[in-house]
């Protein structure tokens, strides 16, 4: 895997992390226990900071980055994703926040500060604007992202169910690595 230093900044991971050889991680990128970053994923945390939460899933393509502090934006933007969160293919986070139990339809676009709440489906290709709050027990689709309607129960219980799937199948490519 390639793991590089930005201004001395090098990407912490915590335990049980798998990161996919192909997958590329610079500067301030932190990783906690259980999180997966599949093939080709690059989360460059240059000119600000990118935080991946316990159990959450980073799938094939995806890119994260950061916006920088400005005059005119003094935190500038990172990208701050919670637990347990599955992040589908070639998706691309950018200066947004993530809450938890969260899916991540495939080709799914977040950008500057939009924040997602907690329990959350975004469908497939979805594009979410600057600064737009999703809120918590929805599903949302379109570009621009719109609430499509309530989740079902099963719903909910599948977003925690889906980190746990990728938990396994991470801990299976670490045993087969060995």
């Amino acid at each position: 895997m390639a793991i590089r230093s930005y201004k001395d900044k090098l990407p912490t991971l915590a335990e049980h992390c798998y990161i996919d050889a192909s997958s590329v991680l610079v500067g301030d990128v932190k990783c906690a226990e259980h999180v997966s970053i599949w093939p080709l994923v690059a989360a460059r945390g240059d000119v600000n900071y990118i935080q991946i939460g316990a159990r959450t899933n980073i799938q094939d393509g995806t890119v994260l980055h950061v916006s920088r502090v400005s005059d005119a934006n003094p935190l500038g933007f990172p990208l701050v994703i919670g637990a347990d969160v599955t992040v589908g293919h070639k998706c691309m986070l950018h200066g947004c926040t993530l809450g938890n139990r969260i899916l991540v339809g495939m080709g799914a676009i977040i950008m500057d500060g939009a924040i997602v709440e907690d329990d959350v489906f975004i469908g497939a290709g979805t594009l979410v604007p600057p600064n737009k709050t999703l809120k918590s027990g929805f599903l949302y689709k379109g570009n621009p992202a719109k609430q499509a309607r309530p989740l079902k129960e099963s719903e909910i219980a599948f977003l925690k169910q889906s980190a746990l799937n990728y938990i396994k199948l991470k801990d299976e490519y670490i045993e087969g690595s060995k």
